[in-house]
């Protein structure tokens, strides 16, 4: 202890204590949760090639102290993700990259319900403290016209009304590039997972100084 008091003292004496403490000093782990479907899961992917891997590594290599954990659902529509939103995100998580409607409008479920179920999701990880950024899905082309007009903007609402961030598009830069995706020419490869991850890497960031802002 002797010893720990007196390098204290010579650090603050020698005028090194703004340089010094910071490196002593670590971090808090924030703690986040990729919140989807087959797209956060990793469909067919290995763990270390999902999003939610790819994400966590290159942040980590920016120097954020950040952990995210999978809770991806291959299939999940967000009527499942509703079901499951109390129990798949911890007590004392920090943030959630919510993720899903994909499979909705695969579905063609209603845009009204896709965007109920959201709304109740994001409310609900509000009133425990947790913050969220919306990942936002387009409806494909081969639902017409109509249901696109009435799917593709429900997240911009979503995001205006809960004064959550969004990223408008999780698939951006992925979407009908064949060397990007599985052979299903739906799910990304893990070029396209990376590509993603590239893409959206500032929106995170961002949200990232969102929780630090809130902390304080």
């Amino acid at each position: 202890m002797r010893f720990k008091a007196s390098l204290l003292h010579f650090i603050v004496m020698s005028g090194l204590a703004l340089t010094a403490l910071p490196v002593l000093a670590q971090d808090r782990v924030v703690q986040l949760v990729g919140f989807g479907d087959s797209l956060m899961a990793g469909y067919q992917l290995a763990p270390t090639e999902s999003y939610t891997a790819q994400l966590e590594a290159a942040l980590k290599a920016k120097g954020k102290n950040v952990v995210i954990a999978n809770a991806g659902v291959s299939g999940d529509t967000t009527t499942g993700g509703l079901s499951r939103i109390d129990w798949s995100v911890p007590d004392g998580t920090d943030g959630v990259i919510l993720e899903l409607g994909a499979n909705d409008a695969l579905r063609g479920i209603s845009p009204e319900q896709t965007e109920k179920n959201l709304d109740t999701m994001i409310g609900r990880l509000k009133e425990r403290g947790i913050a969220v950024i919306l990942m936002g899905m387009l409806a494909p082309p081969n639902m017409g016209g109509d249901y696109a007009e009435r799917f593709n903007p429900l997240y911009d609402r979503l995001a205006k009304k809960h004064g959550v961030p969004l990223y408008p598009f999780f698939l951006d830069g992925v979407a009908s590039v064949s060397s990007l995706q599985l052979s299903d020419g739906m799910h990304p490869n893990p070029k396209g997972v990376e590509t993603m991850v590239e893409r959206s890497l500032p929106a995170v960031e961002s949200f990232l100084v969102d929780i630090g802002n809130r902390a304080k």
